[in-house]
């Protein structure tokens, strides 16, 4: 069973240290006032399993968006509650996936009255979207996200 909490300080510092493998990297956190600010402004949650210890998080709305897909106009349907997730890098691909991702879908739902949820992923993370099909979502379209001279895409997946 997990439990789910608005974000505290305590929580977000920890979290905001945290350090994934290639080629999980780019998800990981600095440690910096700047992403522990973030963890604390917007719609996050912690997740908390029975033992007290952090299993991840959740983000929703804005929180959860890629900002250059605002360029691309993907998340001009105000339909969806858009979900974002992490999960603490030592459990990432010990298949708890599924029940960390049917939690905080399940949260969401309760949470903006909505069964319709949508959510960005990277296109290298292939262990992710096999997870998010196997849930129900479906990819709606992509985009690109230009960072310097490095070109990523994304998918924008939302399950109704």
């Amino acid at each position: 069973m997990f439990f789910i909490k608005k974000m505290d300080e305590t929580t977000a510092v920890k979290i905001s240290t945290w350090k994934y493998e290639e080629p999980y990297s780019i998800y990981s956190m600095d440690g910096s006032v700047e992403c522990i600010d973030e963890f604390m402004s917007g719609d996050y949650y912690s997740v908390i399993d029975e033992e007290g210890k952090i299993i991840g998080f959740y983000c929703f709305g804005k929180a959860a968006q890629v900002p250059a897909g605002n360029q691309h106009l993907v998340y001009k349907d105000n339909g969806y509650i858009d979900l974002g997730l992490g999960m603490r890098p030592d459990l990432c691909g010990k298949g708890m996936g599924e029940k960390f991702l049917s939690s905080g879908i399940q949260f969401a739902k309760a949470m903006y009255s909505t069964d319709k949820i949508r959510l960005t992923v990277a296109d290298f993370n292939k262990r992710a979207i096999r997870l998010y099909e196997k849930s129900g979502f479906k990819r709606k379209l992509s985009f690109d996200r230009a960072k310097g001279t490095t070109v990523s895409k994304f998918h924008l997946m939302i399950l109704e």
